[in-house]
C-alpha cells in the first residue's frame, strides 16, 4: 500500500451534530415534538423536556441534526465501530477499515458499483478527502455504514479483506471511458482496461479477419507506419541488433526465410490460421566438396551449430569458420565476436565436420520442420490455450532486467473465438500484461519488442501511448484490410 496515512477526524468529535439524514433519518416537527423516523426506529424529542421515544436523559439535537453520541447512547447502531485510513493506490483511492475481529462478509471487484453497505460503523468515513474525479456520500445506518460514489467516466472496484490483525479494504478507481472506433468491416480500434490486479490501459486494434503480413527488411530501419503505408493497422516486431539492424530470430517472409531461429517463441501462421511454438528447424551445412551436415542454430547449440546473429559465438574448447558470403575467411578460437554481414560455423577444437582451410566454400541451409507461409519470432511466450504461460528462462533471455522494467509493452494475441488482436500495453511488465490479457479472455499472447520500439500505429497515426520520439524498427505486423 502505498502513501496510506491514518485519517484524522479534523475536528469531528462523537458530540457534534450532524444532519438527520446522514444517519438515514427523516426529520419532522409534529405537535412541538421534533421526530426523526426511518431505519425501522422512530425517536422524538420534546424541547425544553427532553428525549420522548426513548424516555432518556441525554443531550439535546439541533432541530434536525442528530449528535452521533446520542444516537449511539440510544442504541441506534447495531454494529461494532471500526478505525478509518485512507491513501492512494496507484490511480486508485484506497479505503482502510481496521476491524474488531474478523470480517465475516464476502469481497467483491467489476465495473460501475456506485454504493456499498460496509457492515461496521465508520464514522471516519465522514471526513473523507477523494481525489479529482471521484465524489463520496456517507450515511450512519444501524446495519452499518453506506458509502454511495460517483465517478467522471468509469469506476472499477476491489472489496476484500486482510488478516492479522483484521481489515477491510475498499480500492476504488475512478477511469477515463473506453473507446471502440470502427476501421473496416470485422476491424475496429479499442481502447480497453484489463487488471493484473492493478487497471492497465491496452491500445489495440481487433480483426475477425483481413490479412496480416511481416513488413521490412534486415539492416534498415524505419518507422512502423512506413514500413507499410497503406496498412489499416501495423505493430512493430520483433527483435534486432541495435548496432547493426540485423533480425534476431525466425523471419519467414512469403514462404522465404529471411532470418533463422534464435531459439525463442514465434508467431507462425497461413492466411488466419495462426500458431505460437519455438520453431523446429532444420539446419544444414554443405562443405567445399559437398558434403552436408546438420547443425544446431544460434541458442539451440549441438556438436557443429551456425550463428547469425551479431555478437560473440561459440563456446570455450571451440573453434569457429567465420564465413562472408559463401567463403570462410577465417578459423579462429572461440567465443569470437561475429560481425554484421557474417555467419559462422562452431565445431569442437581440432574437429571441423568436413577437412577447413581459408578460401573454402561453406553454405547453410534452412527449413521449417513444418513449413509456414510466415512467421515472426519474438517472445518471450506470454498466455497459450488460456493459461499463463511466461517463462521467460525457458526461452534464453539470459538478462532479466529488461523484462522487469516497467516500460510499454506489444504483443499479438488472439481469441479462441479466433479475433486477432494487435496491441500495446501502457507502461508495465510483461507478467502483468499476460495475466491482464487472461483477465481480458485472450487465448494465446506472444510478447513483440517492447520498451520503445512498442508502437502501434492506425491508418497512419500513432495510437499507443509514447514519450519522446518514436524508434525506427527493423520489422513489423502490417494488417490489411480483408
Amino acid at each position: 500500500m502505498r502513501r496510506l496515512g491514518l485519517l484524522l477526524f479534523l475536528g469531528l468529535t462523537l458530540a457534534q451534530s450532524l444532519p438527520a439524514e446522514t444517519f438515514g433519518l427523516q426529520f419532522r416537527e409534529e405537535g412541538g415534538a421534533w421526530v426523526y423516523e426511518g431505519q425501522g426506529v422512530r425517536l422524538v424529542y420534546v424541547p425544553g423536556v427532553g428525549w420522548a421515544e426513548p424516555p432518556l436523559d441525554l443531550s439535546a439535537p439541533e432541530r434536525e441534526r442528530l449528535s452521533l453520541e446520542a444516537l449511539k447512547a440510544l442504541g441506534y447502531f447495531r454494529v461494532p465501530e471500526a478505525g478509518v485510513r485512507t491513501g492512494l493506490q496507484g490511480r486508485g483511492f484506497r479505503i482502510v477499515l481496521d476491524l474488531p475481529g474478523p470480517f465475516g462478509g464476502e469481497g467483491s471487484k467489476g465495473w460501475d458499483r456506485t454504493r456499498f453497505l460496509l457492515p461496521y460503523l465508520a464514522p471516519g468515513l465522514l471526513a473523507l478527502k477523494p481525489p479529482a474525479g471521484l465524489a463520496l456520500k456517507v450515511r450512519l445506518l444501524p446495519g452499518g455504514t453506506e458509502l454511495s460514489v460517483e465517478a467522471k467516466g468509469r469506476l472499477y472496484h476491489r472489496l476484500f479483506s486482510l488478516e492479522d490483525p483484521p481489515r477491510l479494504v475498499l480500492d476504488l478507481y475512478p477511469l477515463p471511458p473506453e473507446v471502440e472506433e470502427p476501421l473496416a468491416p470485422g476491424v475496429r480500434y479499442r481502447e480497453v482496461w484489463a487488471f493484473a490486479p492493478e487497471p492497465l490501459r491496452l491500445y489495440l486494434v481487433e480483426a475477425e479477419r483481413g490479412q496480416l503480413l511481416p513488413v521490412g527488411a534486415p539492416l534498415r530501419r524505419a518507422l512502423p507506419k512506413d514500413l507499410a503505408p497503406g496498412a489499416l493497422a501495423v505493430l512493430n516486431g520483433g527483435y534486432f541488433d541495435p548496432k547493426t539492424g540485423v533480425p534476431i530470430g525466425l523471419w519467414v517472409q512469403d514462404g522465404v526465410t529471411v532470418s533463422f531461429p534464435f531459439g525463442r517463441t514465434a508467431l507462425l501462421w497461413n492466411g488466419w490460421d495462426f500458431f505460437l511454438a519455438r520453431p523446429r528447424f532444420e539446419a544444414v551445412v554443405a562443405g567445399p566438396r559437398g558434403e552436408r551436415v546438420r547443425v544446431g542454430l544460434n541458442a539451440l547449440p549441438a556438436r557443429y551449430t551456425a550463428y547469425t546473429v551479431p555478437g560473440p559465438v561459440g563456446r570455450v574448447g571451440e573453434e569457429v569458420a567465420l564465413v562472408r558470403g559463401d567463403r570462410v575467411e577465417g578459423i579462429f578460437p572461440a567465443p569470437w565476436e561475429l560481425s554484421e554481414g557474417a555467419w559462422a560455423l562452431a565445431f569442437p577444437q581440432g574437429a571441423p565436420p568436413f577437412p577447413l582451410e581459408k578460401g573454402d566454400r561453406l553454405s547453410l541451409y534452412g527449413r521449417l520442420d513444418l513449413p509456414f507461409r510466415y512467421a515472426l519470432e519474438a517472445g518471450p511466450l506470454l498466455l497459450q490455450e488460456g493459461r499463463y504461460a511466461f517463462r521467460p528462462e525457458e526461452e534464453n533471455f539470459k538478462d532479466p532486467r529488461p523484462l522487469r522494467a516497467i516500460a510499454p509493452q506489444a504483443a499479438v494475441a488472439w481469441t479462441r473465438e479466433g479475433r486477432l488482436w494487435l496491441l500495446v500495453s501502457e507502461a508495465t511488465t510483461p507478467d502483468r500484461l499476460a495475466q491482464a490479457l487472461l483477465d481480458l479472455g485472450a487465448w494465446n499472447a506472444l510478447r513483440m519488442d517492447g520498451g520503445g520500439s512498442a508502437q502501434l500505429w492506425v491508418r497512419g497515426r500513432l495510437r499507443s501511448p509514447y514519450t519522446g520520439t518514436p524508434r525506427p524498427v527493423v520489422s513489423a505486423l502490417a494488417l490489411y484490410a480483408p
